[in-house]
Order: structure tokens, then sequence, then C-alpha cells
């Protein structure tokens, strides 16, 4: 997946998501939706971590881990341009913290989303990722959960 950044001179916001498997959850994408609509059109960067386990990882078997990632990341696309939403996307480091870090050097937003599975489920939430992007970036972070197993989508919480 590749990016662009330009712009074309389009007004609006400049909007980034992080997800991973909550990517295909309709909350994310109804609040993606509503933000990129809320000052006109809006550029919007989905960014996929292609998370991996640490053994794959350390042996360096990252194709499983791209391909999941390209498959939800194409998906979520495909929703998004339904709902008249035109988003780009890109594969990011396993570590979805270092995802945004390097995702900030090609795409500077306007606002950061952030979609995570429920507590108790979520990696991201045990490793403080919400608290963390918001401790290190300006922009507002939204916090987006998706529960996929019980159907429960929410906005956790309000940009910060």
């Amino acid at each position: 997946m590749s990016v662009e950044t330009g712009g074309g001179g389009r007004a609006g916001r400049k909007i980034l998501v992080v997800a991973n498997e909550t990517m295909v959850g309709e909350v994310l994408h109804d609040c993606v939706r509503s933000r990129a609509v809320a000052d006109g059109p809006a550029e919007v960067l989905i960014v996929a971590p292609a998370l991996n386990s640490r053994l794959r990882h350390w042996i360096s078997d990252v194709d499983g881990a791209r391909r999941g990632a390209e498959q939800r990341l194409q998906l979520c696309l495909d929703r998004l341009a339904e709902l008249g939403i035109e988003a780009h996307g890109l594969i990011g480091d396993g570590d979805p913290l270092q995802a945004i870090e390097d995702s900030l050097k090609l795409f500077t937003p306007d606002e950061i989303i952030i979609s995570t599975h429920p507590e108790g489920r979520s990696h991201w939430l045990e490793r403080g990722l919400v608290q963390r992007a918001r401790d290190r970036y300006p922009q507002p972070i939204r916090h987006v959960v998706v529960d996929l197993e019980l159907g429960h989508e929410y906005l956790a919480e309000q940009a910060m």
C-alpha cells in the first residue's frame, strides 16, 4: 500500500487512524466519516501495524503479518470508500507507537484516532498505548473501542 501526502490542495482536516483487527468495526468507520466531513473534505491515512509474534519477528518471518494487515487495511479502505471517504493506507511497524511515529514522517495529521479491542482483551491498552500517544504527540487523540466478539463498539474517549 502507498500513501499520497500532497493533498492536492484539499481543504479540511488531516486524520491519522491506527488500528489492527478493529479496523473492520462500524463505529470506527462512523467516527472517521464524522471527523472527515466536519470541516470539509479531509485527508485520511489508515495505518495497519503488521503485528507478529515475537518469535516470528525474531526470525524475520513477517510475511504472514503483512498479508493479514494488508487484507484488513483493504477491507477498511473499501468500507470507507462506500461511505464516501477517500482514504489512503499503509502497513506500519508492529509496534503501534512506532507505526504512529513513522507515519508522522510522511503525514502531519490534525488528529489521531486509535482503535482498540476492549480493556482486558487489548494488548495495546495493557501497554498504555493511548496514554503514551497522548503524552508524546500534540495532536488530539480519539480512542475508539471495537468489541468484535460481542458486537459492541463505542467511542471510548473524546480527543484530549
